[in-house]
């Protein structure tokens, strides 16, 4: 199992537009569920764990935006109308326990923003870190940087184009503390 961060995110470093919205939504090459190599990455997850910021949302979406993957929720309390199969604890080290015991050995899509992220990445859950970077400059929002310190350990693995000007830049972070010595990472 890994856990991968996947944010898109603009040219000048915002995951989110300055009226809020995820960066991907700004771009007219985004189609939902379909564009930006969602698809691809979808294919190998089993499992989506997010905050609850990001999973409220979906409460009143007419479709259920994960409908073939578990759903762990990050969160002070259980939002009403949450479907009975959706795992909520206020408890990240807890939480992130279910997600393992639940796994079947595929990986985890940590959904979110910067705090999201940087909650998992500071319990040595985040394995990968999956950039979009859009072909636009946004001039403010919110940024992913402030919530990874400079030691994060980024290391290269790839990077694609993809259509409409996107780049896809994928790394894994080195150096997770929940790493234990003699064990790989993805058994921890």
């Amino acid at each position: 199992m890994q856990i991968r961060a996947r944010l898109s995110m603009s040219a000048d470093g915002y995951v989110t537009t300055p009226s809020g919205w995820p960066a991907l939504t700004a771009d007219p090459a985004f189609v939902p569920g379909q564009s930006h190599g969602i698809r691809e990455f979808l294919a190998d997850c089993e499992a989506a764990l997010m905050g609850r910021t990001t999973f409220q949302p979906a409460l009143t979406n007419s479709r259920w935006p994960w409908p073939d993957l578990d759903v762990f929720v990050l969160g002070s309390h259980r939002p009403e109308g949450t479907p009975d199969h959706v795992t909520t604890d206020d408890d990240p080290a807890r939480l992130l326990e279910k997600v393992r015991a639940a796994n079947r050995g595929g990986d985890v899509h940590l959904v979110g923003g910067p705090r999201t992220i940087a909650t998992f990445h500071a319990l040595g859950a985040l394995d990968r870190l999956e950039l979009v970077v859009l072909p636009l400059l946004f001039g403010g929002g919110s940024r992913l940087t402030p919530a990874l310190s400079p030691d994060t350990g980024l290391t290269f693995l790839s990077q694609r184009a993809l259509p409409g000007g996107a780049v896809e830049i994928v790394y894994s972070c080195a150096g997770r503390r929940g790493d234990l010595p003699g064990r790989p990472a993805e058994q921890v």
